[in-house]
């Protein structure tokens, strides 16, 4: 599987443009069942704006908007491209629209839409997310150290460092690149720590 891009957790926006609020909310999310369930929360959150306009694109080309009422390419398709221009891959976008009583033209209304999606991939955590593994392993106090030290010129990433009588720790690579640390693991400790790597999934990296 290719990494791809997507976001860690949802986000949210505002803008205001002519009086007219634009509130962009964007969500991780896995599958349409998923996409549908962010965007029917959203509209039952905001079911007196005038507009909630959505549009989302999933892993594998699937991608759906929707103009909600505005006309037509002003408002998803601006939104839709948003979330393609920033390379972003299973993800949802609502922007609600609050009119201000002031006409914006469809020149605007694309500016507005655009601008909203823009504000709220920006308050995003944007992560790339590839196939990873996990490698395991209880070292002593003694080891830490040059364990650390073993990583960082793997590109092992710490995940979680638990400090008992040993230090149990867990590192991430990208799978395929784990072979030279568990070489220079299993030199450092003589072949005498269990090391364990789980199977391979997919995780931020």
């Amino acid at each position: 599987m290719a990494a791809y891009r997507t976001i860690a957790a949802p986000a949210q926006a505002e803008i205001v443009e002519k009086k007219s609020r634009f509130i962009g909310q964007i969500a991780p999310v896995a599958t349409e069942e998923e996409a549908l369930a962010f965007i029917n929360g959203v509209k039952a959150e905001h079911r007196m704006a005038r507009h909630n306009v959505y549009a989302y694109v999933l892993r594998g080309g699937r991608i759906r908007y929707t103009d909600d009422g505005e006309p037509a390419k002003t408002a998803g398709m601006p939104t839709l491209e948003a979330i393609q221009h920033a390379g972003l891959e299973d993800v949802a976008v609502v922007i609600t629209r609050y009119f201000g009583g002031i006409l914006l033209g469809t020149g605007g209304l694309v500016r507005a839409y655009t601008d909203a999606t823009k504000a709220a991939i920006d308050a995003a955590d944007v992560v790339t997310v590839s196939v990873c593994v996990d490698i395991i392993l209880e070292v002593p106090y003694g080891l830490y150290e040059q364990v650390c030290r073993i990583a960082e010129a793997c590109q092992a990433k710490l995940q979680e460092s638990d400090f008992a009588e040993n230090v149990l720790l867990t590192f991430r690579l990208l799978d395929g690149t784990q072979a030279p640390f568990l070489e220079k693991l299993t030199e450092l400790t003589r072949g005498q720590t269990e090391i364990i790597v789980t199977d391979p999934y997919d995780a931020a990296f």
